[in-house]
């Protein structure tokens, strides 16, 4: 594990590693439960995210899922027994402000790319289509099928649906609730990539070959320019969520070009300290004898000097 500033969180129903610099692996770790969500699970990767943001190291973030399924949504049985109360308790715990899996409506500062492994139902297409970029296995599905069990999908995928795959197409994926391939979905512009998988490939086979392409697109990602990285994010961003070219254009100079223009200039000013401090430092370790054949000559920067002399040098050393 590299060195953090601030100690990474450790999620129940998931499992964080670093297969890069700079690159932050969470991998949902339900397989059985074909990696459903519950309502711990919601606060935990929200730490996780707000965790990638705050940490200096860090720079990217890829989210799959372990077995068959990347994410089926949420976790029905736990909502179940809250809803019967044998729990204890009816009433369903609030979601975390990044909304399911603390990425449906997550605004952050740093990239997620989702691997997408295998099925991709309810919440977990939620997740993907707020992430950033999304790379896919041939063998994955990708459905909000929300009508189909009397209930609606309110973790903000509505309205964003709409703004990357087109009114009609949104409609008719939310209305019929019915499943989407890999390769339809990256035509429709919600996948970025297909990786193609063999139809004997076991689900640990399907896994690497996805997490593989993913990585590669992370670490192009991860060799950038942070700070450009992070405004160049929230300039798209901004235009996706209906600002207005203008306005948005005034809103990154106004919050973050200045401020980071801030932050170089205390950087430049700490290392120009630094260097003078260093310099003394060396200055004061060095001996203090005379060079043989090397005369003093003043230098006072004296320019109300007679004519005879420049810079308090002896007029012999004008010529």
């Amino acid at each position: 594990m590299p060195p953090f500033t601030i100690q990474p969180p450790t999620p129940a129903h998931a499992t964080l590693t670093y297969p890069a610099p700079h690159i932050l692996l969470v991998t949902l770790n339900r397989p059985r439960d074909l990696n459903c969500i519950n309502a711990q699970g919601h606060a935990d990767l929200h730490a996780v995210w707000e965790w990638l943001d705050e940490e200096p190291s860090m720079r990217v973030g890829i989210l799959t899922g372990k077995g068959r399924a990347f994410c089926a949504g949420a976790d029905l049985k736990e909502w179940n027994d809250r809803a019967s109360g044998a729990t204890g308790s009816s009433s369903q715990p609030p979601m975390p402000n990044g909304g399911f899996g603390g990425l449906a409506r997550r605004k952050g500062k740093k990239p997620v790319i989702c691997a997408v492994n295998g099925i991709c139902l309810g919440g977990g297409a939620e997740m993907i289509i707020n992430s950033d970029i999304v790379i896919a296995s041939s063998r994955a599905v990708f459905g909000l099928p929300e009508v189909k069990r009397g209930v609606v999908a309110l973790a903000g995928a509505l309205p964003r649906l709409v703004r990357t795959v087109g009114k009609q197409r949104a409609m008719e994926m939310v209305l019929t609730g019915r499943m989407v391939g890999a390769v339809e979905a990256e035509r429709w512009g919600l996948v970025n990539s297909v990786v193609g998988v063999g139809e004997g490939d076991g689900d640990e086979e399907v896994g690497r070959a996805v997490l593989e392409k993913a990585l590669g697109v992370a670490g192009e990602i991860a060799g950038n320019s942070p700070d450009s990285v992070l405004v160049s994010r929230e300039g798209v961003k901004l235009g996706w969520e209906g600002i207005g070219a203008d306005e948005a254009t005034v809103m990154l100079n106004e919050t973050w070009v200045k401020r980071l223009v801030k932050m170089v200039m205390v950087v430049h000013s700490l290392f120009i300290l630094h260097l003078v401090k260093f310099i003394k430092t060396l200055i004061s370790l060095l001996p203090s004898r005379r060079i043989p054949g090397i005369r003093d000559i003043p230098c006072n920067l004296n320019f109300r000097q007679s004519e005879n002399q420049i810079c308090g040098c002896p007029a012999s050393l004008k010529k």
